[in-house]
């Protein structure tokens, strides 16, 4: 495969990108609305496909996490990654945070299997560390047994509801490759994910 053909492909996956930001103590309320405003921005741009913010624990007694923030988003494509990248108005809200924020963001950016698993875990002397992905082989072994689950079960019963209302087999297709992957991205990957994690993210 040529680099013209895997630039191609990279751009056609979805990607998830895992920022986290240290606030300033004296900054807190501030950072608050700055964060809340420029989600509700990044949540309108085109091929969004979800948001978490996941805030400093209250009762964590490492003073380094008390101000740390973790935000993760994905969008369907590098593409429209790209388009908010280069955007005035991302530019505009980085600026502004700029102010409230301890230094610059660590930026991760996933794609391909990765895009399932999100990688953060809780310890005790952090309530947040964000991991790498897992190896490889680990996420083919979880994903491969879904997916073939899917496809034996709930692909077949898609098929026959659709093909009832004369639906076209196209059509059929693409209906039942949406449903299956809204299921992965937001239902079960997150859950099996949550279930094994000491084993996923085993170190």
């Amino acid at each position: 495969m040529s680099e013209e053909d895997n630039n191609s492909n990279k751009q056609s996956k979805p990607v998830t990108i895992i920022v986290k930001r240290i606030a300033k103590k004296d900054k807190i309320k501030e950072f608050e609305e700055w964060l809340s405003g420029i989600s509700k921005e990044i949540s309108r741009q085109e091929g969004m496909m979800g948001i978490d913010i996941i805030r400093p624990t209250p009762n964590t007694t490492n003073s380094k996490y008390k101000s740390e923030y973790i935000v993760i988003f994905r969008f369907n494509s590098y593409e429209n990654l790209e388009k908010w990248e280069k955007s005035p108005i991302r530019n505009e809200w980085l600026h502004k945070g700029r102010k409230l924020a301890e230094a610059d963001p660590n930026v991760q950016k996933m794609t391909g299997l990765e895009f399932w698993f999100t990688p953060y875990f809780k310890d005790e002397s952090s309530p947040l560390i964000p991991l790498q992905p897992p190896p490889r082989y680990k996420m083919v072994i979880v994903t491969v047994p879904v997916i073939s689950i899917l496809l034996l079960t709930l692909v077949p019963q898609i098929h026959f509801l659709t093909e009832m209302l004369s639906i076209p087999f196209p059509v059929r297709l693409v209906i039942a490759l949406t449903i299956t992957v809204l299921l992965m991205t937001y239902v079960i990957m997150p859950l099996l994910t949550k279930l094994l994690k000491s084993w996923l993210f085993k170190t």
